[in-house]
């Protein structure tokens, strides 16, 4: 059978809407960063993220028109002020990069196993490496100029060693007074950074705000990042493992918002999302009570937190919806 006629399936309709949506948002904070940009190490890997999502973008819309799919609203210039004063620093353009691509890239490997057109296939493949590509060379910027915190270090052990059936070890496993192990320590030091970018994300954010709506949103959900970094703080700090996490301020004085109120709103109910994804997978790595009952509840909050964000969206006309089939029970009513 030609590629000609093969339709898209519903899966790989999902993946390329998706994909157009979230390029053309982060778009927007590409073309706002490039305003500013001071820094030419910076800005040269700036350029080149805006090159990859403008490639994306135009490479989705052809599969599109191709198919008389409609294209995508998504987001364009009309949701940015391109004369608005900088509201982040060149630092926070960097590292917006670099924790993208924590996101971008196992999302790419995601959809990537669920498209079986080779054209849809090949183009999420060239998503996926262009992607890997900028995350390193985000990553080796960032250690360059020591933006970047590593997870702790540890003694090597001296042998292989399996955990002991026995009634009284097992309750010192599972429960809260157990040394943290490395996947649990992995995941409360990405916790925290993930969400100590999205407190400076949401700073700015706040700061630009006129809508005492959205602005409340934004603080609840500051609040929630802060419980959380404080959470997982204390996690660490209590198993001795102290990670210098300097929060230096990455957000400028503007108060003049370069950004749609609409694309703030969105790109708050994404990253609510991709929150409880990584909690989900927070989750299943760890084995002591104590941590358990945290990530369960803060997946509660989370999801509590986005669904008021989709309300919002919604009841503003913002929310995009995605792409449906055909409800046949209409044609079943009489």
């Amino acid at each position: 059978m030609e590629k000609s006629n093969i339709k898209l399936t519903t899966a790989e309709i999902a993946a390329l809407w998706k994909t157009y949506i979230q390029n053309t948002a982060v778009r927007c904070f590409y073309k706002h960063f490039l305003q500013h940009l001071q820094d030419a190490e910076i800005k040269s890997i700036i350029e080149e993220v805006l090159v990859l999502v403008e490639t994306v973008i135009g490479k989705i819309e052809a599969i599109f028109e191709k198919e008389n799919f409609p294209i995508p609203k998504g987001f364009s210039d009309k949701d940015i002020d391109l004369s608005a004063p900088a509201l982040y620093t060149d630092s926070f353009a960097l590292s917006f990069v670099y924790r993208g691509g924590q996101v971008i890239v196992p999302s790419y490997a995601n959809v990537l196993q669920k498209v079986t057109r080779m054209d849809i296939y090949n183009l999420l493949s060239e998503c996926l490496y262009g992607e890997t590509e900028l995350h390193k060379k985000a990553l080796t910027l960032m250690l360059s100029k020591g933006l970047n915190d590593r997870p702790p270090t540890m003694e090597y052990p001296k042998s292989v060693e399996f955990i002991q059936h026995q009634p009284s070890l097992l309750n010192t496993w599972f429960g809260e007074k157990r040394p943290l192990n490395t996947l649990e320590i992995t995941e409360l030091f990405a916790g925290i950074e993930r969400n100590a970018i999205g407190l400076i994300l949401l700073m700015g954010f706040i700061q630009v705000t006129k809508d005492k709506e959205i602005k409340d949103h934004l603080l609840k959900g500051k609040k929630l990042a802060e419980k959380k970094v404080d959470t997982y703080g204390r996690l660490l700090k209590e198993n001795d493992h102290f990670i210098g996490f300097p929060m230096t301020m990455e957000v400028t004085n503007s108060t003049i918002s370069p950004f749609s109120e609409r694309l703030i709103l969105f790109i708050i109910s994404t990253t609510s999302q991709i929150s409880v994804s990584a909690l989900g997978d927070s989750l299943s790595v760890s084995m002591r009570k104590d941590l358990v009952a945290h990530y369960s509840l803060f997946i509660a909050e989370v999801m509590k937190y986005g669904g008021e964000g989709l309300k919002l969206l919604i009841e503003r006309g913002w929310m995009e919806q995605p792409p449906q089939p055909i409800d046949r029970n209409e044609f079943y009513k009489s």
